[in-house]
C-alpha cells in the first residue's frame, strides 16, 4: 500500500499567512479615492507576501484575505466588507489579486530574490490582476449602466494606477528580499 502524501501544516505556516493576511487587510485601509478605485497600498503587500511566502502560501493569504471580506469583516477598502464589495465595479481587482499572487509567484518560483527578477514576475502578475479586474469593471458597468469600450476602462481604471503600482512593487520587491534574507520560512 502506498503512504500518503499528505503535507502536515506547519504552525509556522499558519501564523506566516496569517500575518501576510492581516498585512494585506492593513493596506487596504490605507487609501486614496480616485474615481470608482482607489488607491491601497494592497499590491504592495500581495507582492510582498509572494516574495517572503512564495506562489502558495500568499495565494493563500489572498484567498484567506477575500473569504475574510466575503464573511462580512471590514477588511476592503475604505474600512468596507461583504460580498457586494466583490461585485462591485472595483471588486475584480481584489479578485485578481489572487491571480498576481499565483502568476508572479509562478515566475519567481524558488528561484534568488534578485529585485529584476522578482520586479519582471510582480509585473506580469500585476498586468492578470489588471486584466482581470478590468474586464470585472467592464461586465459590472456595462449591466448597470451601459455600453463602455474596453480602452475607456484601461484609461479610467489602469492607466493612472502604472506609476504608483510600480513603486510599490518596487518597494515589495526590496521589503520581501530584506525580510526573506533575515527570516526562513
Amino acid at each position: 500500500m502506498e503512504k500518503s502524501k499528505i503535507k502536515k501544516i506547519r504552525a509556522v505556516d499558519i501564523a506566516s499567512v496569517s500575518m501576510l493576511t492581516a498585512l494585506i487587510a492593513v493596506c487596504s485601509w490605507i487609501s486614496i479615492p480616485i474615481g470608482n478605485i482607489p488607491v491601497t497600498f494592497q499590491t504592495f503587500a500581495v507582492c510582498t507576501a509572494v516574495g517572503i511566502l512564495g506562489r502558495k502560501k500568499a495565494t493563500a493569504a489572498v484567498i484567506v484575505y477575500l473569504i475574510l471580506g466575503i464573511a462580512g469583516l471590514p477588511v476592503f477598502s475604505f474600512f468596507r466588507g461583504g460580498i457586494s464589495v466583490l461585485f462591485s465595479m472595483s471588486g475584480g481587482y481584489a479578485a485578481g489579486f489572487v491571480l498576481l499572487a499565483f502568476v508572479s509567484g509562478l515566475i519567481i518560483g524558488k528561484t534568488e530574490r534578485k529585485i529584476p527578477f522578482m520586479m519582471f514576475g510582480f509585473i506580469t502578475g500585476l498586468v492578470c490582476c489588471y486584466l482581470f479586474g478590468s474586464l470585472w469593471y467592464m461586465f459590472i458597468y456595462m449591466k448597470n449602466t451601459g455600453e463602455i469600450g474596453f480602452v475607456t476602462v484601461l484609461a479610467t481604471c489602469v492607466l493612472p494606477y502604472i506609476i504608483p503600482d510600480i513603486i510599490k512593487l518596487l518597494l515589495a520587491a526590496v521589503v520581501s528580499k530584506a525580510v526573506k534574507k533575515r527570516v526562513k520560512i
